[in-house]
């Protein structure tokens, strides 16, 4: 013999414990999962396929959108620097991913060469030509932008 508090199913109540411990099983995982946040200029690599040599600036800005930067050190370039961080439940964010696409314009403001810097073995390295970068005007600038996102004092 079963007894009910009246007006109440037997079934009921185990509904409802049933409900509140898958509640509760959710809610614990769900303090175990990964968030991605994306900053910067996040650029697809078909969109990056479409800046060929040749192309003028606007044609640059049309596709690619806005630079996060510019210089105009021995030519002009754009910079689009963009990072990837993930998180997992409470613990401090990692960054996986750090960027910088640039885009290199001649005198006549035309483009010159499209790089896609990013770490490789440590080493800052195009993934467009394949080659590791020894030298040159931007390389320092390059790469105090993709290191420097390990060290927190520049907030990045």
């Amino acid at each position: 013999m079963r007894l009910t508090v009246s007006g109440e199913k037997p079934g009921l109540a185990r509904t409802v414990r049933n409900i509140a411990l898958v509640a509760t099983v959710s809610l614990a995982l769900g303090g175990c999962l990964t968030k991605t946040l994306n900053r910067g200029a996040m650029i697809p690599q078909e969109s990056l396929q479409q800046v060929q040599v040749g192309s003028s600036r606007e044609q640059v800005e049309l596709v690619l959108g806005t630079p996060s930067t510019t210089s105009v050190t021995s030519g002009e370039t754009y910079y689009y620097i963009s990072q990837k961080e993930e998180q997992t439940a409470f613990l401090a964010p990692d960054i996986v991913e750090q960027r910088v696409v640039a885009v290199y314009f001649d005198e006549e403001g035309r483009v010159a060469k499209v790089a896609d810097y990013g770490l490789k073995d440590g080493k800052v390295f195009d993934f467009i030509a394949r080659e590791t970068r020894t030298g040159g005007s931007d390389y320092g600038f390059i790469s105090q932008v993709i290191r420097g996102a390990k060290s927190p004092s520049l907030g990045l």
